[in-house]
């Protein structure tokens, strides 16, 4: 199976030490975000863990501990946007980040890597041109690191709307304008763009509308074919086979403005104080009326030899 760490939280910026503590004991327990008293064991083991997904905007706390990681394959989403302080108050500086993603992808390898510039929304400070030219600067210093990136233009989902009122949706006419901006560059980078749960129209931009966790993505991290059982937790927009996370929402202390797993900063802060690293849960302990399952966990790898048609 695969394990996914990064859809509701940042583990590697924040809470890297719980995570090798976690490799250390071989499990975790996750608490089911719309079933509080519903938790579920997953086995940390490699031979049930194909693979670990990482989604992070600063790796780096994870990069002295990689020898906890050596029996897994991996595969790294690393989010590197251009926005200042007043829009991601805790995230590093980016040279830093872009630092880190290059010691990282020096571990891993460029096939296990992925730069995310996301997400894209259009103002008075971030305007089309602007954007181009943070994205070019960009693409120029990853070069090598990585192949693929993944963009996506800012939904205005409700704890969006209600952390950064004054974001605006960014219509599809320029949408297609920067898609078309950003192929032609990281083309030159040898990179793919890879929209994120967008317009498939984008791909008569040349844009690869296929996702960015596909089984490809997997297969190509892992070196060898897995056989994905149906997922019906895929949503209907997105192209991406979405795994079993080990992460908490409202956990993530980047608090940006734009985030859609933090309903606001107060109870972010409130869980991160609750957090404990020798607990087997990202947030607090186990409680007596807890109701724990084990998860089912099988090796998806299949040895079989495929002829490509």
């Amino acid at each position: 199976m695969i394990i996914q760490t990064g859809n509701r939280t940042d583990i590697p910026a924040f809470y890297s030490e719980w995570f090798a503590n976690r490799l250390k004991e071989g499990f975790v327990l996750v608490r089911n975000p719309f079933n509080p008293l519903s938790v579920t064991r997953y086995r940390l083991d490699p031979s049930v863990v194909d693979l670990i997904v990482f989604c992070s905007k600063n790796p780096q706390p994870m990069l002295q501990k990689m020898d906890l990681l050596k029996p897994y394959h991996q595969y790294w989403f690393v989010t590197i946007t251009p926005y200042g302080k007043n829009i991601e108050p805790n995230v590093p500086e980016k040279a830093e980040v872009i630092h880190s993603f290059r010691l990282l992808s020096g571990i891993v390898g460029a096939d296990c890597m992925c730069w995310r510039y996301d997400p894209i929304f259009i103002d008075e400070e971030w305007t089309t041109e602007r954007h181009i030219e943070a994205f070019s600067d960009m693409c120029q210093k990853l070069e090598g690191s990585t192949h693929t990136c993944v963009i996506s233009f800012i939904d205005l989902y409700e704890k969006v709307k209600r952390n950064f009122p004054e974001v605006r949706t960014v219509p599809f006419e320029t949408q297609m304008a920067l898609t078309e901006a950003f192929v032609r560059i990281a083309a030159r980078h040898h990179m793919t763009i890879r929209p994120c749960a967008e317009d498939s129209r984008l791909a008569a931009a040349g844009a690869d509308c296929s996702g960015c966790m596909t089984q490809k993505t997997f297969e190509t991290a892992i070196g060898q074919n897995i056989d994905l059982p149906p997922n019906p937790n895929n949503r209907k927009e997105c192209a991406c086979y979405i795994t079993g996370d080990i992460g908490q929402y409202n956990t993530c202390g980047h608090l940006c403005r734009y985030c859609y797993a933090n309903a606001d900063a107060g109870l972010v802060r409130r869980n991160m104080r609750m957090h404990d690293p020798r607990s087997p849960m990202l947030v607090g302990w186990q409680r007596p009326d807890d109701q724990i399952h084990e998860a089912r966990q099988v090796s998806w790898i299949d040895p079989q030899m495929r002829l490509e048609l």
